[in-house]
């Protein structure tokens, strides 16, 4: 039996997390046919199969199952060593994926980055502003912001900020029609909201917290393209107060209706004292508090 490679491991995460062998391939940089190669040399170091080879992709076997958190533990090690080293030697530097959804990553965020590179000229932000949950044991993140807390993983947690939603509507469809004095007077309206089933966290459903008597008419799969179905007139929806309520063009439907959510920010618990992530973590919070609490909640 062949001694196995420990370059192999990242061969192996990187098809066990993606499934397909080209794409895993693609994502290290090297061809699909010496990706193979590596993980047929580990299976043969190993002495038993880690994955089920399928039409629709590769599939982890239950030896595969086992290897995986053992090799995720060392690829933390190995990022943890490479960092301390850095750290050791006065100097920054590396990637930091931050995942966000693509409200807060582009409404507030992207524009703010600026100070942060400019005090951190040899770090390097990867910003992936997406309506999606992004899993920090896969590497799809090292931070992330969601708005619900997680529940399982080796995760940690803390709330960022809250922040206000309320109805909005373009002003052409407001004065074209009838006044809106009650919530009773909502129904007779079309509404837009999301795909139910891309919905990635309960906590976009919305319109139900403000009545069972709402439904969306026009669907739409995240909140940009929301706000500006809105801004085109389409129809009424809701928004949080931070993207819509500069905006020229849209106007707030019954004020007094405030929907209140929250992002939470998320680190893997293995790295998450990371000098790189740290300094991510500490901007965050510096630029959410000077943003200041009539920015997340006013309207």
């Amino acid at each position: 039996m062949p001694d196995m490679d420990w370059n192999d491991l990242p061969a192996f995460l990187a098809i066990a997390r993606i499934g397909r062998l080209t794409t895993a391939a693609q994502r290290l940089g090297i061809d699909h046919s010496t990706l193979s190669r590596r993980v047929s040399g580990l299976e043969a170091a190993l002495g038993t199969r880690l994955f089920d080879r399928r039409s629709t992709g590769f599939v982890l076997t239950a030896a595969g199952e086992r290897l995986l958190g053992d090799a995720e533990r060392m690829e933390s090690l190995a990022i943890t060593m490479r960092a301390h080293l850095d750290e050791a030697s006065h100097r920054v530097s590396g990637t930091v994926r931050l995942g966000t959804p693509e409200g807060f990553g582009t409404y507030f965020l992207a524009a703010r980055l600026s100070e942060f590179v400019g005090a951190q000229p040899d770090l390097e932000i990867e910003l992936v502003a997406n309506p999606r949950s992004f899993s920090l044991s896969k590497r799809e993140a090292d931070l992330a912001v969601s708005m619900a807390r997680p529940e399982t993983g080796r995760l940690y947690a803390r709330k960022l900020v809250d922040y206000a939603l309320g109805i909005y509507a373009s002003r052409a469809y407001r004065d074209a029609r009838v006044a809106i004095g009650s919530v009773a007077d909502l129904a007779g309206h079309r509404w837009v909201g999301y795909v139910e089933d891309l919905l990635w966290t309960s906590e976009l459903n919305y319109l139900p917290q403000i009545s069972s008597a709402l439904h969306p008419g026009v669907r739409i799969s995240n909140v940009i393209t929301q706000l500006e179905a809105v801004r085109g007139g389409v129809g009424l929806g809701v928004l949080p107060h931070f993207m819509a309520r500069n905006d020229p063009n849209l106007v707030p439907v019954l004020p007094e209706v405030r929907l209140v959510r929250s992002y939470w920010l998320i680190a893997h618990a293995e790295t998450r004292d990371l000098l790189r992530v740290k300094l991510v973590t500490e901007f965050l919070t510096q630029q959410i508090a000077a943003a200041g609490e009539p920015f997340w909640m006013g309207a």
